[in-house]
């Protein structure tokens, strides 16, 4: 008797329950770098190497996060869109943070600066979402809606739709920017998970510019409805 007492006195002493131990999960942190797209895109005419992805650090409750988006034209050999953000993040529920942070874009020129807020997680039925509104150094207001799925086959093979949409409150036209719904962007493509951490995918990418931000874009020569094929690698470190 005297053997399991002491015997229970140094589990105790060792923290094996419950809340000690989500304790400690919740106050690790971790690093993850996600490059969600790495690809190539053919379109008549001009063919677009493109590249998505974020470093993330932090813990369960905390984070610092950097997103970084571009497009380069590799005919005319120069960056079409190039975009960076560094935001911080914070729980909020189970499956939500809140982020506030700045995003700067390099491209299109003339660049611009911006404050961002807005939320990101998971909803209902496992859809990835995130949504952020953006004030410009010039004093314009957008918002951008993305949301991600992903549809399993089987424990390696996936096809995941997407879609991004971007909303102005004011016309920015040195950036092509027209109020309203500016434009859409629609993804789907097929991975193959070699390993979890690398996964080659084909697939389709289909933009389409509305309003005002299809009259700057067709007045600067440019398509305002654009149909590629891609394929690409999915990497995360």
């Amino acid at each position: 008797m005297r053997r399991l007492f002491v015997l229970g006195i140094f589990i105790s002493s060792l923290g094996f329950n419950g809340t000690v131990s989500a304790e400690v999960m919740d106050d690790k942190w971790f690093t993850l770098l996600k490059i969600d797209q790495l690809e190539n895109r053919w379109i008549d005419g001009q063919d677009v190497a493109a590249v998505e992805g974020q470093f993330r650090i932090g813990d369960d409750f905390n984070k610092i996060t950097l997103r970084a988006e571009a497009e380069y034209l590799q005919i005319e050999t120069k960056f079409e869109t190039a975009e960076f953000q560094l935001r911080y993040q914070r729980l909020i529920s189970d499956f939500f943070d809140a982020h506030i942070g700045v995003r700067y874009d390099v491209n299109p020129i003339p660049q611009r600066t911006y404050a961002v807020f807005g939320v990101n997680g998971l909803a209902p039925q496992w859809f990835e979402v995130d949504a952020s509104a953006f004030i410009s150094d010039k004093g314009d207001t957008s918002v951008r809606l993305e949301a991600e799925y992903d549809i399993l086959f089987t424990q390696r093979l996936a096809l995941e739709p997407s879609l991004e949409m971007n909303i102005a409150l004011a016309d920015d036209e040195p950036t092509g920017v027209g109020a309203g719904v500016s434009d859409m962007e629609i993804g789907l493509r097929l991975r193959y998970e070699i390993l979890r951490e690398v996964a080659p995918y084909i697939g389709m990418n289909w933009e389409k510019k509305f309003g005002n931000t299809a009259r700057f874009a067709q007045s600067e020569g440019e398509g305002t409805d654009t149909l590629s094929f891609v394929a690409g690698l999915r990497l995360m470190f």
